[in-house]
């Protein structure tokens, strides 16, 4: 079921830094320049959290994050004496920005089709505010829309009274309070006169992985925000809880085989929710802080709820 390290590192680590772990492997590199390089047809599925291309992990941004003073991080107050994570204000974006989003994702899906097999899918996260533009500019660049996976959740987005105006407007709210977060599920084509029958026997791609207990992976996932146990492992800004990824990752591979990638791995929680089911996978990181830290978190991530049966995380 999973590919060798050996002969990942032959493959796909070229000249750049990297360190494995059980079935799975991190590379320090640009995804970009590195999917440049990489054989073709040889990645069967994606799983990622995209930063969006524009600034919020751009250096200025995250040392204003880190010092509390904002920039395109908003800084939530704190509410019944606890203080919330900082987040991205994609409602800030001016129409420049949000240009550079469309680019930026018509490049990135222009550099993602001969790298992932015929039939091969990619799960991207988004946010209500992006997706629609996100999600065309993947599909104008040769990619199938085959839905979207809405994980239910309360992000604490949205629902503030108009700012610095609390008082004088208090039954008001600016935007409704996000509880929901849209994956787009999109699908390289499966080449004229295959079946999918056919691109499961030649690719080992073309659907997905029903649940362990045989019934169809759903569009519409209960899940709770990031328990704090994961966010002690791993501090990065828009960590997903492994009980919502190992499902994602569990269904992107049909027939349990084959090589999911991660072009966006942060602190390689994707990573870790393959390494948990026993898949192989591939995460691609640039910064070095979130790169060192993946080679600590991901171990710790996938060991997470050993106690439990492996696939107790993917019910129905």
């Amino acid at each position: 079921m999973t590919m060798m390290i050996d002969q990942l590192r032959q493959l796909y680590a070229l000249d750049h830094e990297f360190h494995s772990f059980t079935t799975s492997m991190a590379i320090h590199a640009d995804c970009f320049e590195w999917m440049r390089r990489i054989p073709e047809e040889s990645i069967h599925a994606i799983v990622t959290d995209p930063p969006y291309g524009v600034k919020e992990y751009d250096p200025d941004q995250l040392e204003k994050r880190a010092n509390g003073t904002g920039g395109i991080w908003r800084i939530p107050p704190s509410f019944d004496g606890h203080k919330r994570s900082p987040l991205p204000r994609f409602t800030a974006l001016n129409h420049k920005e949000r240009n550079r989003i469309q680019q930026y994702f018509s490049k990135w899906a222009e550099l993602v089709l001969p790298v992932l097999r015929p039939g091969g899918h990619v799960f991207l996260a988004s946010n209500a505010f992006l997706s629609q533009m996100v999600f065309t500019a993947i599909v104008d660049s040769g990619f199938e829309f085959r839905g979207q996976i809405v994980r239910l959740v309360r992000t604490l987005r949205g629902g503030d009274r108009p700012k610095n105006a609390e008082q004088e407007f208090p039954d008001v709210c600016t935007m409704p309070r996000g509880c929901y977060e849209p994956w787009g599920v999109f699908r390289k084509r499966i080449p004229n006169g295959m079946t999918v029958s056919d691109c499961l026997k030649k690719f080992q791609t073309g659907g997905l992985r029903r649940k362990p207990d045989g019934k169809p992976f759903e569009d519409v996932i209960v899940n709770e925000r990031t328990p704090r146990k994961e966010r002690r492992i791993a501090d990065h800004p828009s960590l997903k809880p492994q009980s919502f990824l190992r499902r994602i990752v569990y269904a992107s591979l049909p027939l349990g085989a084959g090589i999911v990638l991660d072009p966006f791995m942060g602190s390689g929680s994707t990573v870790a929710a393959a390494e948990a089911v026993g898949y192989s996978c591939i995460g691609i990181e640039r910064y070095e802080e979130y790169y060192t830290m993946s080679k600590r978190a991901i171990p710790a991530l996938a060991n997470l709820y050993a106690r439990e049966a492996q696939l107790s995380l993917l019910p129905g």
